[in-house]
């Protein structure tokens, strides 16, 4: 992370399923939402962007991210 609670990582590599991905994805927000502090307000997950290592950001839909981990629950 950086002093503005950026969080940068390595989601995957080329070789990796498409499952292997989703299964990286949903325990990366997993770990990040249960790092929440308890005294922490307002909006914890403001957005998520996905990216190559020298391509475009791709912004991901939050909402579609929270029935996803839903799901995995």
């Amino acid at each position: 992370t950086d002093k503005f609670g950026v969080v940068h990582l390595g989601l995957g590599k080329k070789s990796f399923t498409a499952e292997q991905l989703v299964e990286n994805y949903s325990e990366v927000l997993n770990e990040i939402i249960r790092a929440k502090p308890a005294a922490a307000k307002g909006k914890y997950l403001r957005s998520i962007t996905l990216t190559t290592t020298m391509g475009p950001g791709v912004p991901v839909d939050t909402s579609k991210t929270r029935s996803l981990l839903e799901e995995a629950a």
